[in-house]
């Protein structure tokens, strides 16, 4: 039953992907998903995921027939023979041309995807840190996304997971951009989806704290030296009448 499930699943989002709604260079040849397993093949290339309790735990490049582990630690405790992820996409395949010729090609919905952008470490100018583009809500999981700088499209230094599956059968990615932040310099996180009217930019620059002036520098410090004089002045007076009114007092004795 799962399996029925899994394979109707991708069935529609394939007839979805066949249907002409924008997006000329997002293009993927099927997608299916098994449980916990996802692929998905772009012509010669693609992917093949597998995840546990919502993590990614590697996938395999189907052009370069190789397994690729979201944490190389991973490969020293476990393998993946990638021909196994090749021959169950060949079967997915079958099975996928299988239900197409059986249903009436409807198409299912695309959804629109939420898009967030932040640092990973709190900015610094001129200390490395990485951008964070957050790609939620994905369905079909067929998106582009792009890092712009300035306007202008950044390439190196950029990075991305492979979808990843949640609960209500949507999907997320996320891109990395390492980056030298830059008072002069703002980035732009660009996601391509056929939920979209037209590509979303969301924008991001960094906040920088105003640094204060030396005039304001210098009128804070002055304030304070007189605050800290006119404390010392004033405890110094009431430490003086202290000591004048709470004097032991003499008596005098039967002589």
């Amino acid at each position: 039953m799962v399996l029925n499930r899994a394979l109707i699943l991708g069935a529609l989002t394939l007839t979805t992907m066949m249907s002409p709604c924008g997006g000329e260079d997002i293009e993927a040849d099927h997608v299916g998903t098994y449980g916990t397993t996802i692929y998905q093949s772009y012509g010669p290339s693609g992917q093949y995921t597998q995840e546990f309790d919502g993590d990614e735990l590697f996938y395999v490049d189907l052009e370069k027939k190789e397994t690729v582990w979201r944490l190389p630690v991973f490969s020293q405790f476990a393998g993946f023979d990638p021909q196994g992820a090749l021959r169950n996409i060949a079967v997915g395949k079958h099975n996928l041309d299988i239900l197409i010729k059986r249903s009436n090609f409807t198409p299912v919905t695309n959804e629109v995807p939420e898009v967030t952008v932040f640092s990973k470490f709190p900015v610094s100018l001129h200390q490395p840190n990485t951008l964070i583009c957050l790609v939620d809500n994905i369905y079909p999981p067929v998106i582009n996304i792009t890092w712009l700088r300035n306007g202008h499209s950044v390439r190196e230094g950029v990075s991305e997971i492979s979808f990843l599956p949640k609960n209500d059968l949507s999907f997320l990615k996320i891109s990395y951009l390492t980056f030298l932040p830059s008072d002069e310099d703002v980035y732009d996180c660009e996601v391509e989806h056929w939920g979209l009217d037209e590509p979303l930019l969301k924008h991001w620059e960094p906040e920088i704290p105003t640094p204060m002036s030396e005039l304001t520098e210098t009128v804070v410090c002055a304030l304070g030296l007189t605050v800290g004089l006119v404390g010392i002045v004033v405890g110094t007076v009431f430490i003086i009448q202290g000591l004048r009114s709470g004097g032991p007092s003499r008596h005098q004795g039967p002589l």
